[in-house]
């Protein structure tokens, strides 16, 4: 039988996350669109609180530490959490030859990312930190994505037409670009969107738990 476009063993199975959870207040501290989406889809119950942070990170640290790091620290933000609070917070980078591509600063810096990826394979790695009163627990998820060379008009119409610059690596893979320019990719296609969904639900289900 179908309830409302969901099947029995479906909503048997929201209904548990929502119980483990009934007696936490779960906020998400981040602005990205896509984020919040996920945790919509995944049927959280959530308040969104962002606060600024300056993402600094020490230059020794490498691929995940990087993630890790950041997360963390936009979780030092929220030092008046009450018992029942759990905060998520996360952080994306593009991984290629031992070094991190973030977000690009102009047009110019975006275009040269694009160059740099075309034809190449790097990774994209999230971490995502959950945070309580008493209790942090931090999880990273890789996946490595193969692009296809991409002409200059390629990436010029890309560019002007979507305005990635608030993306790292200035792509989305549910954009046009990941449409046309993507060959294949091994690991969590949700990740590379910029939140690796089944193990948010897994933590979720854990801490829920506890």
């Amino acid at each position: 039988m179908v309830y409302f476009g969901k099947t029995k063993s479906e909503i048997e199975i929201i209904s548990m996350l929502k119980e483990r959870l009934r007696n936490y207040n779960i906020i998400l501290a981040s602005g990205s669109p896509r984020r919040q989406h996920f945790f919509k889809e995944l049927d959280i119950d959530f308040t969104i609180d962002v606060r600024e942070v300056v993402e600094t990170y020490p230059l020794h640290l490498r691929g995940s530490e990087i993630t890790d790091y950041l997360a963390k620290l936009k979780a030092s933000m929220f030092n008046d959490l009450t018992q029942n609070d759990i905060v998520v917070t996360s952080d994306t980078i593009v991984w290629m030859e031992d070094e991190a591509i973030n977000k690009p600063k102009d047009f110019n810096e975006a275009r040269q990312m694009l160059e740099r990826l075309s034809g190449s394979a790097h990774e994209v790695i999230t971490s995502v930190c959950f945070t309580g009163a008493d209790f942090q627990k931090i999880v990273n998820d890789t996946t490595r994505v193969w692009f296809r060379e991409l002409t200059k008009e390629e990436i010029e119409y890309y560019l002007n037409t979507y305005q990635p610059f608030d993306k790292a690596g200035s792509y989305g893979v549910q954009e046009w670009i990941g449409y046309v320019g993507i060959d294949r990719l091994e690991g969590s296609y949700f990740n590379v969107m910029g939140l690796p969904t089944r193990l948010v639900y897994k933590t979720l289900m854990e801490l829920g738990g506890t």
